[in-house]
């Protein structure tokens, strides 16, 4: 369960600020814990994930609600700082302020929001078109006025390589650092150079997208450590490894009529227990029955 040594979005700073981190997108909550056992020290929780699972595109479909309720589960569950991704914001500098306060009551340690106009797309799509630069600024700066924890981050993510160019990215996210983001975002990155230039030209702590089949190169966490970036993202990595083996498991099911070929490939009941700490409630249990 989550502690209450310092805001949880003032240990994501401490995270980043330490050196470059690996951020694992988790799906669920059980993906959290997860993660966490595998010792990294923040999560993210993608859009693009969230959306899938509800059987949607990330085109802007679901509502803050449905991301707040999302994240609420994880952060009642893991101690780690969780970042999400809020879209475009959710609508207009009114609703990023709804937004972020209720974030904020979730437990959450910051958010990401990305300039791009509604319908959105995946950001490693053709196809898209941006706000205006001072649009986004406005959301960024109701975002900073709408935080009562000054740990808690706001991640602005450019999606204006794609559309605009390398140089128009650049502008937009050094305006939008004076707007009062705490990270820049620049989305589909097409090469290590621009990932190097793109850190020389922007003075802040940076993200850089590893998402797979998308336009950026598949970097380290080590070599993105030694361009200068603060956070390696994998957005979509555990979700894409999951959905392909419940894929596989499915398709051997409906063909043979059983599982039993394949249950060496499954997490044990005993390891599943094991992880959502099963034998702490039945203990409690037992505790407040008594000796009867």
């Amino acid at each position: 369960m989550p502690d209450s040594a310092g805001s949880s979005g003032a240990r994501l700073r401490a995270a980043y600020g330490a050196g470059c981190i690996a951020m694992p997108g988790v799906f669920n909550a059980l993906a959290a814990l997860t993660a966490e056992r595998h010792g990294f020290p923040a999560i993210y929780l993608s859009g693009a994930a969230l959306t899938a699972g509800h059987g949607v595109p990330d085109i802007g479909l679901l509502s803050t609600s449905e991301f707040v309720d999302a994240a609420r589960y994880i952060t009642a569950a893991t101690n780690l700082p969780l970042l999400v991704d809020a879209d475009t914001g959710f609508g207009g500098t009114m609703n990023v302020e709804r937004a972020v306060v209720q974030f904020e009551q979730a437990g959450v340690a910051g958010i990401q929001i990305e300039d791009q106009q509604l319908p959105k797309r995946c950001g490693h799509l053709s196809g898209k078109s941006l706000v205006t630069t001072e649009e986004m600024e406005q959301k960024i700066r109701a975002a900073a006025a709408a935080r009562s924890d000054p740990g808690f981050v706001i991640v602005a993510r450019t999606d204006a390589v794609g559309v605009n160019g390398f140089d128009a990215a650049v502008e937009r996210s050094n305006r939008y650092l004076e707007a009062g983001a705490d990270v820049i975002f620049g989305e589909a990155l097409e090469s290590r150079e621009e990932f190097s230039r793109f850190r020389s030209e922007v003075d802040a702590p940076l993200l850089a997208n590893m998402t797979e089949f998308g336009r950026s190169p598949l970097l380290s966490r080590q070599e993105l450590e030694d361009i200068g970036y603060a956070i390696a993202l994998y957005p979509v990595t555990g979700l894409r490894v999951a959905m392909k083996a419940v894929d596989e498991a499915y398709a051997e099911l409906a063909a043979s009529g059983t599982q039993a070929d394949f249950v060496g490939r499954m997490q044990t009941r005993a390891e599943l227990y094991d992880l959502i700490g099963y034998d702490g409630y039945e203990a409690r249990d037992r505790e407040y029955f008594g000796e009867a």
